[in-house]
């Protein structure tokens, strides 16, 4: 890597991160300020036991977007393929969600008005130009790529982007976990784009200052957290992931390795409501990370073992062949059935 490179890298993550660090500690007093606070009687799958500050997903955003028009203004990254109606179309999209995540937070929005603000998100984007003219060919061995039509990548990034908006927000539910879920992630798709795109591309920078931030918020939301990312930080990040992983060359299949297991978890938990007669979007404890706690790991324990699954699983995918992901794809099913297995069989002899 060219030393210009890696300095301009470095500076990326490093802005970003400590952006993320200075502006925790003034959205947590805007947070206490306008009592926009996680307290634990209010839903029964808390797992704290005294008011935390929501919003700390605003400082991610901040340090994220202020790096990007940093790098975009004095033109220190490779822009070509992001205009600037789609910068800014997913600038106003990630806003759209932070106000709706954190008036959600202040009022508690019921499930069937919670989506609002991610349709709205999602048609964004999706109006500014995002989109995705072909997918990797899953069963090649030699990066084969198939051709889609405008209308069904349109339906592809519709459903993906709402996909990973829900994997986030779902997964949110222990100390750190999303927040280190997010930096591994973004890390994995600075590293393909060092194989897919321009040296120094809009990509792979932006990449960089989302790991940097959500590393940087982690030093206040590692157990015990002083504050939380709130609704808006959680389906941001997901959303962002899903955008990063479209631009400029698909990652999808490497993200979705490493955003496998809460995802797989979704689907499932999704369908258990379902066939229950439940609200699909309604709040429990039958996700995968409280699930672990009642499997007796501690709460560390759990956090780093869906950490080291991530990072696991995005580590093979990014010296994979598309036949190798799908393999792994499989793998990771495989791997959810059996702690699935593990936690029923735990469950029948409590």
């Amino acid at each position: 890597m060219n030393d210009n490179y890696f300095i301009i890298y470095f500076s990326a993550i490093l802005l970003s991160f400590l952006l993320a660090v200075g502006l925790t500690p003034l959205v947590k007093r805007v947070a206490r300020r306008f009592d926009v606070m996680d307290k634990p009687q209010a839903a029964e799958r808390k797992i704290h036991q005294k008011p935390v500050p929501f919003m700390g997903g605003w400082a991610i955003f901040i340090a994220v977007f202020f790096g990007v028009f940093i790098f975009r203004y004095f033109r220190l990254a490779d822009f070509s393929l992001i205009n600037d109606c789609l910068l800014w179309g997913i600038f106003a999209s990630c806003l759209t969600l932070m106000i709706g995540g954190t008036i959600d937070d202040k009022y508690n929005l019921k499930p069937q008005q919670q989506i609002f603000f991610p349709l709205i998100a999602v048609a964004i984007v999706l109006l500014s130009g995002l989109h995705i003219t072909f997918i990797t060919n899953p069963l090649s061995q030699t990066g084969a790529v198939l051709l889609i039509g405008k209308y069904l990548g349109v339906v592809i990034v519709f459903f993906w982007l709402l996909g990973m908006i829900y994997t986030t927000k779902f997964l949110d539910g222990l100390d750190g976990l999303v927040a280190g879920v997010a930096t591994i992630a973004a890390l994995f798709i600075f590293i393909v784009s060092l194989r897919w795109d321009a040296p120094l591309s809009a990509t792979g920078i932006w990449a960089l200052l989302l790991a940097g931030a959500s590393l940087g918020f982690l030093v206040y939301n590692w157990r015990p957290a002083s504050i939380f990312l709130g609704e808006g930080g959680s389906v941001f990040i997901g959303f962002l992931l899903g955008i990063l992983s479209i631009v400029s060359g698909s990652k999808i299949i490497t993200t979705l390795l490493v955003m496998g297991l809460p995802a797989l978890d979704v689907l499932f938990v999704i369908i258990r409501r379902l066939i229950s007669g439940k609200s699909p979007f309604a709040g429990d404890r039958n996700h995968l990370h409280y699930r672990l706690l009642n499997l007796g790991l501690s709460h560390t324990q759990a956090v780093w073992l869906l950490w080291l699954i991530a990072l696991a699983f995005g580590s093979l995918g990014i010296i994979s062949t598309s036949y190798g992901k799908m393999i792994l794809i499989i793998c990771l099913i495989l791997v959810m059935g059996i702690i699935s297995a593990a936690l029923w069989v735990k469950s029948k002899r409590a």
